[in-house]
């Protein structure tokens, strides 16, 4: 089989997964912080990055590192790196990239948290975040000067569902030497967008959502595509004399991984957000099931939007997957389906008898997620974009009544009954 490429629903299943001495079918959960060093040479060796190894988990776990390797493989990157959380792995991301008096580019259309990291707690450490008049090639090439050091943008950005047009974002990032980074939690691990395949350089996601899928741990992943040229000349903490490591240079040493170690020596050794080992095997469980949970979710969507643009008491249906959507011919392109499992709606009426309806709601959970087995309402402009000022809450397309919805592993029928339900409330 070395010689064929396995489909993804193989590799959700056997990616990272080696049969260990007890010949167990499942993977083995490690829960130790720290490993045995045979001798005194071989933790020197592992500390000067010249031999692998476990040194300590907040660097590398057994459990942990299957988990990244079955990331990579379903994702055909060259390394993953597993974290504590998706705004962690964009933090390590940006920080492996730019220093104090540089700068990225973001697509506007941003989560609120990485809206609030980019433009308040990385402007406090010196790293500006230019945020684009719009998620277009133009508007974003508007704003790169020579200390710009990366491309930021969500596949398909939250909760608007506006997609990315990857293709072209990474044409601007590569004529200027930068790479482009895509947030991809809406892609569902891979499953319904991989941006490597349209000249993405670096993913993140929240694995949190689809990739856990059932809401029992927190988690990020970075992942590098390995083919970005480090050696252009604007990256000398890869490219150059490591500071932590006595002169080593990443990029000579370790290829088309160096971005990937970069992340994990540096940013992980000195940020310590590391996920737990048992965290790390339930995102494992939940890969396993990744693409049969995201075909019913996206299945369930098409419906329960049908239903929603049809209620005389809805103002507008937001959902890839109709033709009427701005980005449908750019979901077509880049989703499996030429859709997702998320829409967003506006009710008539104001912002009091949106909340009502919110908390009419029986089965689906009033929460901040999405990518879950449970249905999921949200309200953002009280929720994950309640800290955005009314001008960015704008700009991000955020209204009072305006609701997104992630649906869950449930009959739609039944959470269409409620609904209506929840709409004859109000």
């Amino acid at each position: 089989m070395a010689d064929r490429k396995l489909h993804f629903e193989t590799l959700q299943i056997h990616g990272g997964y080696h049969v260990d001495a007890s010949q167990s079918r499942g993977i083995a959960i490690h829960p130790t912080a720290a490993y045995h060093f045979p001798t005194c040479e071989y933790a020197a060796n592992l500390f000067t990055l010249s031999e692998a190894g476990y040194i300590y988990t907040r660097l590398h776990n057994p459990t942990t590192a299957a988990y990244e390797e079955r990331i990579a493989a379903l994702y055909g990157g060259v390394g993953a790196l597993a974290t504590a959380s998706g705004m962690s792995a964009i933090l390590l991301t940006v920080t492996a990239l730019a220093n104090a008096g540089q700068n990225i580019v973001a697509s506007p259309y941003l989560y609120g948290g990485t809206h609030n990291q980019f433009v308040i707690s990385l402007r406090n450490v010196g790293i500006e975040c230019r945020l684009a008049a719009s998620d277009s090639a133009e508007d974003m090439k508007a704003l790169i000067d020579e200390n710009t050091r990366a491309l930021f943008v969500e596949s398909m950005g939250n909760p608007t569902c506006r997609v990315a047009d990857i293709e072209a974002l990474a044409e601007v990032a590569h004529s200027h030497n930068i790479p482009l980074i895509v947030d991809n939690t809406f892609g569902a691990g891979g499953y319904l967008c991989n941006p490597f395949e349209w000249g993405a350089d670096i993913i993140t996601d929240s694995a949190t959502k689809w990739i856990n899928g059932h809401g029992t741990a927190m988690g990020g992943v970075i992942v590098d595509g390995g083919k970005f040229d480090w050696g252009c000349g604007k990256f000398p903490a890869i490219d150059g004399p490591s500071e932590g490591y006595h002169g080593l240079n990443l990029y000579e040493a370790f290829g088309k991984q160096a971005f990937i170690v970069k992340c994990r020596v540096d940013g992980m050794r000195d940020f310590g957000c590391c996920p737990s080992p048992f965290d790390a095997y339930l995102m494992m469980l939940g890969l396993e099931t990744l693409s049969l949970r995201v075909k019913h979710e996206v299945e369930s969507t098409y419906k329960l939007a049908e239903y929603c643009r049809n209620h005389p008491k809805v103002e507008r249906v937001s959902f890839v997957g109709f033709d009427d959507h701005p980005s449908h011919k750019l979901a077509q392109k880049y989703f499996r389906h030429g859709a997702s499992a998320v829409l967003t709606i506006e009710l008539k009426g104001t912002l009091e008898s949106t909340i009502k309806f919110v908390e009419s709601l029986r089965l689906s959970g009033n929460m901040t997620m999405i990518g879950d087995s449970i249905s999921v309402v949200t309200h953002p402009a009280s929720t994950t974009h309640k800290q955005l000022s009314d001008e960015a809450k704008r700009a991000a397309g955020i209204t009072p009544t305006l609701l997104r919805i992630s649906l869950g592993l449930e009959n739609v029928e039944d959470i269409i009954a409620d609904y209506e339900q929840a709409l004859e409330a109000i």
